[in-house]
């Protein structure tokens, strides 16, 4: 008895290692899985944010050193490029955005009498949050996807490689023009922008909601305060900053050929969209702590 007991216990005890060993593998697996996205994302922002420094740090040497210079036509051009090509758009989506709001604030105020206050909603809504938003949106479709290919093929055909070979350095020549353009861009279309979603709304509410020019007119600018402009101009700013940054760097990340000039493309709009809204969401917060709204 005593020789079968002492044959089964190493090999009990190489069955429970067995078993220990195997529940601690699945978990780290498991950890590992969790811990790798959020590695990756890290690694990710980083990238970015250095990315975004050093553009930064060429705008601030191009501003204090006379001999270096960041060539404006190159920035022009891209205006005209990511910019022109977004007003139709942004135009189109602007007034269909002034329209949904008369049309849907009408009913629910015309309980109370007060249609006539859809002037004062569609306003601030346009003014603080839908205009930079929907301005950022749209230009993330354009300049985002735009400059991620662009960037992306230059990769793939070895033109950065050129451009480091002679000395050039790719974040001057290449991230800058298209972050200042993106970022100028953003903040006249979404101006505009405004102006067609407000007007937008009030020829709806004088023609079809049959609000008086003059009340609709008055209402508009009684609720509107600097700080609304303000709020949307600084939103509008910072989100032309992210799409173009988040662009940029996907685009020189670029890896495997054409199939990977698509991944940075579709990675850009997708990114840029998430970091967007929750900048807004953000700004959004503080401006409410700081007494803006």
């Amino acid at each position: 008895m005593t020789s079968m007991h002492d044959q089964s216990g190493p090999a009990s005890d190489a069955s429970s290692d067995a078993v220990n060993h195997s529940w601690r593998d699945r978990l780290y697996q498991r950890i590992a899985g969790i811990g790798r996205p959020v590695v990756a994302g890290i690694e990710y922002m980083g990238g970015v944010s250095l990315m975004l420094h050093q553009t930064l740090l060429w705008l601030w040497r191009a501003a204090t050193i006379s001999s270096c210079r960041l060539g404006r036509p190159a920035i022009y051009a891209q205006i005209c490029r990511l910019g022109v090509r977004s007003i139709g758009v942004i135009a189109l989506v602007s007034s269909c955005i002034g329209l949904i709001l008369a049309l849907q604030m009408a009913p629910p105020l015309d309980d109370f009498g007060q249609t006539d206050k859809v002037a004062n909603i569609i306003a601030v809504a346009i003014l603080r949050e839908l205009g930079p938003l929907i301005s950022a949106i749209v230009m993330t479709g354009f300049a985002g996807a735009s400059i991620a290919a662009e960037l992306g093929t230059m990769v793939v055909g070895e033109e950065v490689e050129a451009l480091e070979a002679h000395a050039l350095n790719p974040i001057r020549f290449l991230v800058v023009p298209r972050v200042v353009a993106t970022v100028v861009a953003m903040l006249v279309l979404t101006v505009m922008g405004e102006m067609v979603a407000v007007f937008s709304g009030y020829a709806i509410g004088v023609t079809l909601l049959e609000i008086p020019s003059g009340i609709y007119i008055s209402n508009t600018l009684e609720q509107l305060k600097l700080s609304d402009f303000l709020t949307g101009m600084w939103k509008a700013g910072v989100f032309g900053l992210i799409l173009s940054s988040i662009a940029c760097y996907n685009g020189l990340s670029v890896t495997g050929g054409a199939a990977g000039v698509g991944r940075a493309t579709t990675y850009t709009v997708v990114h840029s969209v998430v970091a967007i809204i929750f900048a807004d969401m953000i700004f959004t917060a503080i401006f409410y702590r700081m007494g803006w709204n």
